[in-house]
């Protein structure tokens, strides 16, 4: 095991910076997910762990050593990529031990850490296969295994999933979970994929155009989000917006209306001072803390346009009066009607207020 930490680091392809200043401890032992949208940042963070990218500014830290300028194979890291990279020539006892035996080790030495290796895994049966006699999800458990006989201090694991179905996705994020219960080390996950995100993490670290967002256990970002950003991507379905005005503020306690959609009022209680009378905010609800209208804090109206049934759960999208939609989660398939103009009833104890600028108030 080894603990990571990443100091003011930065990178800039010429004059474009891709990753501004980031600094993250990750404790020995720990599951840590990167998370975030597409471009920003979040393998090319993981590549410069790794070595395969140049640190331009800062200072990476792996058990303690600043590891900024070393080559890649004396970090002490070993990383899985999204593509198995398997030799297709070489069974799969020969593509694990492939790093071993390049580090001439003996070959007694790497029978033994391959079958080690292969037993966590479940692919013992398997060791005199090729890749190509292999399913997509053996595969990847090979080029699991591949990482595993270099002990690494790091797991370095970029998108491993997305090449997968969605059952074998599935099942590898139990194997994955399973794995680091087993070997208890430092991994680092990146994803696009919350829901792998919420469901493997020990924390999870949002980024968005290069910088960290907020960095927290998968319950704390979903139930304390610092802003907008993140609350809509933490959680799936994403978090319904919806614009409205401070009608009157008193100390941390802001009254908010939203008539255009079917909000006539609701107070709402705020982290610091509620914004001034007039301010442009944003209430944040998610679809699963929708209740019904009669007896609800206030309601949100709309015209249901789609109705998803999905068997256990069903999810309502619903066009408010001022042109927003809106998603309601419901565990009863017949309480929507496509067409119908519906109340959805809304606690005030479940709803996040954002200001102008998306952060939380």
């Amino acid at each position: 095991m080894a603990r990571l930490s990443l100091k003011s680091v930065k990178k800039r392809f010429g004059e474009t910076e891709v990753i501004r200043g980031v600094d993250l401890g990750v404790e020995d032992g720990e599951f840590v997910v990167f998370v975030g949208p597409s471009g920003c940042g979040k393998s090319t963070l993981l590549r410069m762990i790794a070595g395969l990218e140049t640190t331009t500014e800062g200072r990476i830290e792996i058990g303690g050593r600043d590891v900024t300028g070393e080559d890649p194979a004396k970090r002490g890291i070993a990383m899985v990529f999204q593509t198995y990279a398997l030799y297709p020539h070489m069974t799969v006892a020969t593509n694990m031990g492939f790093p071993l035996e390049m580090a001439k080790r003996p070959k007694d030495e790497i029978d033994r850490k391959v079958r080690e290796a292969a037993k966590v895994l479940h692919l013992e049966q398997y060791l005199e296969r090729k890749p190509r006699e292999l399913s997509g999800g053996q595969r990847q458990r090979v080029a699991i295994g591949r990482a595993i006989v270099r002990q690494p201090g790091v797991f370095l694991f970029d998108e491993p999933l997305s090449n997968l179905d969605a059952e074998l996705r599935v099942q590898m994020r139990i194997e994955i979970a399973r794995l680091h219960s087993e070997l208890n080390t430092t991994m680092i996950y990146v994803t696009h994929d919350q829901v792998e995100a919420m469901t493997l993490a020990d924390k999870i670290v949002v980024l968005r155009a290069g910088s960290i967002e907020q960095v927290g256990a998968p319950l704390e970002l979903y139930e304390n989000p610092d802003n907008a950003f993140v609350a809509g991507f933490i959680g799936s379905p994403r978090m319904n917006f919806v614009p409205a005005t401070v009608k009157s503020a008193n100390g941390n306690v802001a009254l908010v209306t939203a008539p255009q959609a079917g909000l006539a009022e609701l107070t709402v209680t705020t982290r610091g001072a509620a914004p001034a009378a007039g301010s442009d905010v944003s209430i944040g609800i998610r679809p699963e803390h929708f209740v019904a209208a009669d007896g609800a804090d206030a309601t949100l109206s709309g015209k249901i346009t789609i109705v998803e049934r999905l068997g256990g759960v069903s999810y309502a999208h619903a066009q408010l009066g001022n042109g927003d939609m809106l998603t309601v989660e419901s565990r009863d398939a017949r309480e929507f009607s496509t067409g119908v103009e519906t109340s959805f009833g809304i606690r005030q104890s479940r709803v996040f207020l954002f200001d102008k600028q998306g952060r939380r108030v």
